[in-house]
Formats: C-alpha cells, structure tokens, sequence
C-alpha cells in the first residue's frame, strides 16, 4: 500500500491514507478480507484498495514534544537564533584559528584522542562566548 498523505476529517481529527493499486490488489491473498468488492481486482474497471486510519494523539508527552515546546518559546529561540546552521564553520575554526592542518599523531585511537580534544577545546570556547544566553 502507499501513503497517499495525511488530510483532517469532518470531526477534525487528522486521518491517514493509504491506496493499494489494482495490481496489486489482483493476486493478494488477502482481497477477500480487506475489499468489499473483491471480484473488482479481476477488471481492468476496478479500483485498489483504499484504507484511512483515524490518528489517536492520546499518547503522553515525549522528550521531542518537551524539545519543541522549548525551541518555539520566545527565549529559545533567541538562544537557538545563534546556533550555527551548518557544520563547515566548525571544521573552519579547528583548522584555521587551532591550526589543525593534519594529525600529529598515528594510529587510529590517538588519532580520535587528538580530535576529540580539539572538538573540546571547541565546545569550552562556544560555551565562554555564549555559555551566559543559556544560562539566563
């Protein structure tokens, strides 16, 4: 079946849809269960299956929900306003401004060691230039 999108019903609950081409429809062992009209698979007239599901948002808050709640309010998004929005700044300043052009290091752990102090050193500068935002 395909997700044929998402669209509010007349009781303003979100419903799902899902259609099942008439291919499809024609060799499933299930058709006699799942359509009402199940000899309409057999024709070149026929329609797939169409299902729609009802969604049930009575589940209890999550930490995503929590997330969103506090990017949307007015001090988060003041706070997240100065986040970077892509990643190639970070990589900039490591080489750049910490002159890490290669490795001084061989092997593989202490080539991770080595980058993941520079990482730190990155983070412990982000949080003294703007540690005071989240703070407050």
């Amino acid at each position: 079946m395909t997700y044929r999108g998402q669209r509010e019903a007349d009781n303003g609950k979100s419903r799902v849809h899902f259609e099942g081409r008439l291919l499809q429809c024609r060799h499933c062992p299930k058709k006699y269960r799942c359509m009402q009209n199940p000899s309409s698979a057999d024709h070149r007239n026929g329609a797939g299956r169409q299902v729609s599901f009802i969604i049930d948002n009575n589940r209890l808050p999550n930490y995503t929900d929590w997330m969103k709640h506090r990017v949307d309010s007015p001090k988060g998004k003041e706070i997240y306003s100065h986040r970077m929005s892509v990643v190639e700044p970070v990589f900039g300043n490591i080489g750049t401004t910490k002159r890490l052009s290669r490795f001084s290091l061989r092997g593989k752990k202490k080539v991770q060691g080595q980058w993941k102090l520079y990482c730190m050193v990155h983070n412990i500068e982000k949080l003294a230039n703007y540690g005071h935002l989240a703070a407050s």
